[in-house]
């Protein structure tokens, strides 16, 4: 006879198992299940369906914000057309209510994406290119200031929330560049809107009525891919609407103060620098450009300090960002020259560009668990519309009040410092010191 086979690799019958291998078998067999909430934790942080939602959440940004802040262009035309006979602060209070809803939209877009999906930025879509068109008819004050402050800021927020908040659900380790990517959306939008609405709008042939309509079709066209792109990556979460728990917590309650102080002086250029410029002595046409100018430059204030932030400390990149451009507006009573105030332009409009993205930014990093990004941004921006509303009428009362713009230069500027500073304080919030890399 052969001999006798015997497989080592099994235990003879009778011969009982160690608990050990059959702890290990069992974990061989049955995968331990994640949690939702370390599903929630598992950032992809990169490949196509990520960043896919970082360019479509850009395009939506091109549209709302880009186009929100060509409204300088919008002031300097009413004051010479259709509102003449208002003061350029009453006039600013339709630019203003339209920042403010834009930023008081995302406090229902942002829960409502949370809640449920990707699928809510559709009807806030169709909503905002409506309201262009309805801006296309409007003569009077009061239907500049439904059509394109009330409905149209409205439109914006919720437009803009799922896609800022998607972009947060998808990136960790990269979310200051894919954020920036996505707030760089807006900065190319606030190039090609102000010179193209300059060009058209002066145009004879055009008039205001189908220049603003020929931007109303070019933003149907490029919303629909771009939220086509967009999706949630996390299922909706079914807790309450609000979380008011989150204004227990001293860090993010802290970084609300900042940015309001910031909100409240960092728009003032936007707004009033084409008129500064024409008061200076540069060309209407010329001057048509600033904006654009300033914008061009926030697109890479909003990607490269987003980059550097996700390396150095992203609230580390938000405080720097607030403290070049309070000082940048302290220096911009000193400018009198056209070359000074292009410099100006460019070199305010990267260090305001880190603002706004860094706010995203930073309040995305708050919230423990990702299923709540878009609430704590919602609420977070919602706190900031009011200083978005109050502060561009308050700059056009000093400036009416003094006759030139020192002062608001000085006003704005201390703002914009004094929430470099309490950023620097929330940064001391963390538990990671003032020098830390937070």
């Amino acid at each position: 006879m052969g001999p006798k086979l015997v497989n080592e690799s099994l235990p003879e019958e009778g011969v009982k198992m160690d608990h050990r291998d059959s702890d290990l078998e069992a974990s061989i067999e049955t995968p331990i299940e994640k949690t939702p909430t370390q599903v929630a934790m598992d950032f992809p942080d990169g490949g196509l369906r990520a960043w896919s939602v970082a360019v479509g959440a850009a395009g939506v940004l091109f549209c709302t914000f880009g186009y929100a802040n060509a409204f300088g262009v919008y002031q300097e035309y009413y004051q010479t057309h259709q509102l003449r006979h208002e003061s350029p602060s009453t006039i600013s209070w339709i630019g203003s209510l339209q920042i403010f809803f834009l930023f008081g939209g995302n406090c229902f877009g942002g829960p409502l994406f949370d809640r449920f999906g990707a699928k809510v930025i559709w009807p806030a879509a169709v909503a905002y290119v409506f309201s262009v068109m309805m801006t296309s008819l409007c003569t009077q004050y009061y239907q500049f200031m439904l059509a394109q402050g009330v409905l149209g800021g409205i439109s914006m927020g919720m437009s803009m929330a799922p896609a800022m908040a998607a972009t947060g659900q998808y990136f960790h380790k990269k979310r200051g560049a894919a954020i920036g990517l996505a707030v760089a959306g807006s900065s190319l939008g606030g190039v090609i809107f102000p010179i193209a609405l300059s060009k058209m709008v002066y145009n004879e042939s055009l008039g205001f009525g189908w220049s603003i309509r020929i931007l109303g079709f070019i933003m149907l066209a490029l919303l629909g891919p771009a939220c086509f792109a967009i999706r949630a990556r996390l299922p909706p979460r079914v807790s309450n609407f609000f979380l008011p728990s989150a204004f227990k917590e001293i860090t993010y309650v802290s970084l609300l103060g900042a940015s309001f102080l910031m909100v409240m002086g960092v728009f003032m250029p936007f707004f009033y620098l084409p008129s500064f410029a024409i008061g200076k002595g540069m060309s209407t046409q010329l001057a048509s450009y600033i904006v654009s100018i300033l914008n061009g430059a926030s697109f890479f204030g909003r990607v490269i300090p987003g980059v550097l932030g996700d390396k150095l400390g992203r609230l580390n990149a938000f405080a720097a960002a607030a403290f070049a451009s309070g000082i940048l507006i302290l220096c911009m009573q000193a400018i009198n020259s056209n070359a000074g105030i292009i410099v100006f332009s460019a070199l305010y409009g990267f260090c305001s560009g880190a603002i706004v993205s860094g706010m995203s930014t930073c309040l995305a990093q708050i919230p423990k668990d990702p299923r709540n990004i878009g609430t704590y941004m919602g609420m977070g921006m919602a706190v900031s519309s009011v200083a978005a509303l109050i502060s561009p009428p308050i700059d056009g009362a000093i400036i009416k009040q003094y006759g030139g713009y020192d002062q608001v230069a000085i006003f704005s500027g201390v703002l914009v410092l004094a929430g470099a500073v309490v950023a620097i304080w929330v940064k001391h919030t963390t538990g990671k010191g003032v020098f830390g890399k937070v």
